[in-house]
């Protein structure tokens, strides 16, 4: 009998809404997640011991431990120190980097991990997979879906506005991921997985027509559900596929050449999206990028980033080596320095006129 079906990983519940991490404890009784309230939970050593006095009183029975920074040694210590304490789930409380040191250790030691993000600066928070800083840099590792998701507005209206902005840019670059994705479908053959795409596209097209600003419920919502979905569509292709293309070998590119410079992930990719978008020839999409990406503060130039135009091009320019065997715009056109800058420089008067 031939498979009429496929099971999507998932999270078996997203709650976002106001004030959705006060009633965390009965969330993950009633989903039968953690009865017993025996919890592992990662916080940062700064903003989240804030977070802790407030649920500690209702979480009597969780164990608490303080993560120091995003990298795979303390994501290692983590699981160490949880192995064999016979918790129900481990809980990553905070942003990006805790979140992923969580879905590290948690996946280490055999046990379901539960999200509650308190920014929404990447897609991170509900994807298959932990990125985390290591010897030779940053590394990207394959681990399992948050089994539960908890986005609470009135905590991430607490996080500096900044980190919002960045989750738009992240969320506007899954236009020019698939746009990628499809290209290498075209040119190499590259298989494309339309419900991922679809996914992915409908997270990023959400967030660029909608209305509202970062201090809207309504647009807060759906750039969660957004940042939701594009982890979903990363869990149904296997791979980062649906959400990353030239746009973050950009980034990725100013990470590694700059290291104490770069700016946010989100901040980043969406300037690499708005150019990849030009490159393409999409140049009526790009317009529309960059006016969006304006219009929340974010960067649509790299001198707004503290970048010049030659670090920008030495950056396009080395793109392609960060994601090897990923086919985007940048290695289709294997464009040299100085056609980069000349794409720049049109780039640039574009969207200055």
């Amino acid at each position: 009998m031939p498979v009429l079906t496929r099971l999507i990983p998932s999270p078996v519940v997203v709650d976002i809404s106001r004030g959705a991490m006060d009633d965390l404890a009965g969330l993950l009784a009633d989903q039968r997640i953690s009865a017993s309230g025996k919890l592992a939970i990662a916080i940062s050593g700064g903003s989240g011991q804030v977070l802790r006095a407030k649920l500690e009183p209702v979480l009597p029975h969780a164990d608490w431990y303080a993560v120091v920074d995003g990298t795979i040694d303390s994501a290692v210590k983590l699981a160490d120190d949880i192995k064999g304490r016979r918790y129900d789930a481990v809980v990553g409380l905070g942003g990006g980097k805790i979140i992923d040191v969580a879905k590290y250790a948690a996946a280490r030691v055999g046990l379901p991990m539960v999200a509650v993000a308190t920014n929404l600066s990447h897609d991170g928070i509900c994807s298959p997979v932990a990125t985390l800083d290591n010897d030779n840099g940053r590394g990207s590792y394959g681990v399992p879906t948050p089994i539960a998701m908890v986005i609470d507005l009135d905590v991430i209206k607490e996080a500096p506005v900044r980190f919002v902005r960045a989750g738009i840019g992240d969320a506007l670059s899954n236009i020019s991921a698939i746009a990628d994705w499809e290209l290498s479908h075209e040119i190499n053959g590259e298989a494309v997985d339309g419900l991922a795409a679809a996914m992915a596209r409908t997270a990023g097209e959400a967030v660029l027509r909608h209305p509202g600003g970062c201090g809207d419920d309504e647009f807060l919502t759906v750039l969660s559900e957004s940042l939701v979905l594009t982890g979903i569509a990363m869990s149904i292709s296997g791979d980062t596929r649906p959400a990353s293309g030239a746009c973050h070998e950009i980034s990725h590119a100013f990470d590694l050449l700059h290291p104490g410079r770069s700016a946010l992930h989100g901040e980043q990719v969406g300037l690499g999206a708005a150019f990849a978008m030009h490159l393409r020839g999409a140049h009526e999409q790009a317009g529309l990028f960059t006016e969006v990406l304006r219009r929340h503060g974010l960067p649509v130039l790299p001198a707004e980033i503290g970048f010049s135009t030659d670090e920008f091009v030495e950056a396009v320019e080395y793109a392609p080596q960060t994601r090897p065997g990923r086919f985007t715009i940048l290695e289709h056109l294997n464009l040299s320095a100085a056609e980069i800058r000349d794409a720049y420089a049109d780039y640039a008067k574009t969207i200055r006129s």
